[in-house]
């Protein structure tokens, strides 16, 4: 399949997060995209091209992405379900928001939501969607490795498939930046994979070895820590004495 291929496949109806990402990861796995820009470029050229402005093609991405989500219709669906059930009190911080679709949904479930992400023009692509979505939140430009947040300043922050996107040397700079701006709890969430996915920016391939490893430290602290495995695994650092909501699954760490 070719980019010209995809421009006539997709349609307002049609595009959308669980649709493109299989068609195009089969692409990059054929050598037809180069690499993660490629993959990207390609993905943005489908959704601006599919309606009669880029904007439409936008607003159609995130509506038909967020009623797949919800409806349970896409494997996607399961990670952002598992992590909504484990937010803990009512403001969130999603760090490396990409579209932001985990935070909109955040939005839905009556959370008040902050998003960061390092990339300028998808913060200001939520920021546009958000606001016509009627689904408001506060996305502003960050690095995970230095969050422009005050300390305990926000109830739960979760990294939901992004430390594989970093070195392993900021890894902790990343979870200690989450710990700090969190009031009740950390929730990270990661892909196991044989090699890690190139054309989606994965850096390294993670186990659980990699959860207990970061965990370590914070248990020495204290802090509960809880790994688990679901659809890739999945550190749960709770950093208040207290965290009475979401549901917590062993594996627990002894402190």
């Amino acid at each position: 399949m070719t980019i010209a291929d995809l421009h006539r496949t997709f349609t307002l109806d049609s595009v959308s997060d669980g649709a493109l990402v299989p068609v195009l990861s089969a692409m990059a796995a054929a050598g037809d995209l180069d690499g993660q820009r490629g993959f990207e470029e390609a993905m943005v050229h489908v959704i601006e091209t599919c309606g009669d402005s880029p904007a439409d093609g936008w607003h159609a991405f995130y509506v038909n992405s967020l009623a797949e989500l919800r409806a349970g219709t896409v494997d996607f669906a399961r990670i952002h379900r598992q992590a909504l059930s484990l937010l803990s009190g009512s403001s969130v911080l999603e760090v490396g928001s990409c579209f932001g679709l985990f935070a909109l949904q955040c939005v839905q479930d009556g959370h008040v939501v902050d998003a960061c992400d390092i990339c300028p023009g998808a913060v200001e692509r939520l920021a546009d969607e958000s606001l016509r979505l009627g689904l408001p939140l506060t996305p502003r430009i960050g690095d995970a490795r230095a969050l422009p947040y005050p300390d305990r300043s926000v109830d739960t922050v979760t990294l939901i498939h992004l430390l594989e996107h970093l070195e392993p040397g900021d890894v902790a700079t990343a979870i200690t930046e989450a710990v700090r701006v969190a009031r009740r709890r950390v929730v990270i969430a990661v892909p196991f994979e044989d090699e890690p996915s190139e054309h989606f920016g994965h850096l390294v391939s993670l186990s659980e070895e990699d959860l207990l490893t970061w965990a370590a430290p914070w248990v020495r602290c204290g802090v509960r820590a809880t790994v688990f495995t679901d659809c890739g695994g999945w550190l749960v650092l709770d950093v208040a004495p207290c965290s009475d909501s979401g549901q917590i699954k062993p594996r627990l760490l002894a402190t």
